[in-house]
């Protein structure tokens, strides 16, 4: 009976260290790090709390709009077209239709049904206002029923902006804005000094020129 209590027990013992053996080869084989950072990026989707932290502050619109390409504004747009189309006369679909929408009162089309968090927005859709709306429609009217998370890149949304400005939009380029730490009033004391530089030029020419026609008229 010992015997084969030895046995059984000898049995058990062996396969309890081939399976920690075989745990311990497998554990190594498939070793796998923790990668640094976790998921996957999706392109026009901007992580939570990603502004700031150390990227460069963003510049107002009109400083994007003076590299603005209505080329590729018209490929970036085509990730919008399952829902808007641009053209003149267009039907809406899921959004409304985008034609003379640049520039027009927010809501404007009294043929689509907007949610009631864009019809509560006054004001009409300059170049700021529609960019902080591509920006982050959410943001921009809580409770929308735009689905778009939103085109981070300022170029991008820029060049967006220029496309549909030339889809019966009424607006103007912007002059660029003034370099970051320039005095609003340096450009005006500048133009000012030149100018009256140039009158005491004008100035001095004048009184030089006074002795000679004096003598001409003795």
């Amino acid at each position: 009976m010992d015997g084969r209590f030895n046995t059984i027990a000898g049995w058990v013992l062996g396969a309890g260290i081939v399976l920690l053996g075989t745990t311990l080869v497998s554990r190594e084989l498939f070793k796998a790090e923790r990668p640094e950072t976790m998921g996957y990026a999706i392109p026009g989707v901007q992580e939570e709390g990603a502004e700031g932290g150390g990227a460069a502050a963003e510049q107002p619109i009109a400083h994007y709009l003076q590299t603005a390409d209505a080329t590729r504004g018209e490929a970036i747009f085509h990730r919008c077209q399952s829902c808007h189309n641009a053209d003149n006369g267009g039907a809406n679909g899921i959004g409304p239709n985008l034609w003379g929408a640049v520039g027009n009162t927010i809501a404007h089309r009294p043929d689509f049904q907007y949610s009631d968090a864009l019809k509560s927005h006054t004001g009409r859709w300059d170049w700021d206002t529609l960019s902080t709306w591509l920006h982050g429609p959410s943001r921009f009217a809580p409770g929308t029923k735009m689905t778009f998370a939103g085109l981070s890149d300022p170029q991008d949304r820029a060049d967006v902006l220029l496309f549909l400005n030339q889809h019966g939009g009424t607006l103007t380029i912007p002059p660029p804005p003034p370099a970051a730490g320039a005095a609003p009033g340096n450009a005006a004391a500048g133009g000012n000094a030149a100018a009256g530089n140039a009158a005491g030029s004008n100035a001095a020419a004048a009184n030089a020129a006074a002795p000679a026609g004096n003598s001409a008229r003795h």
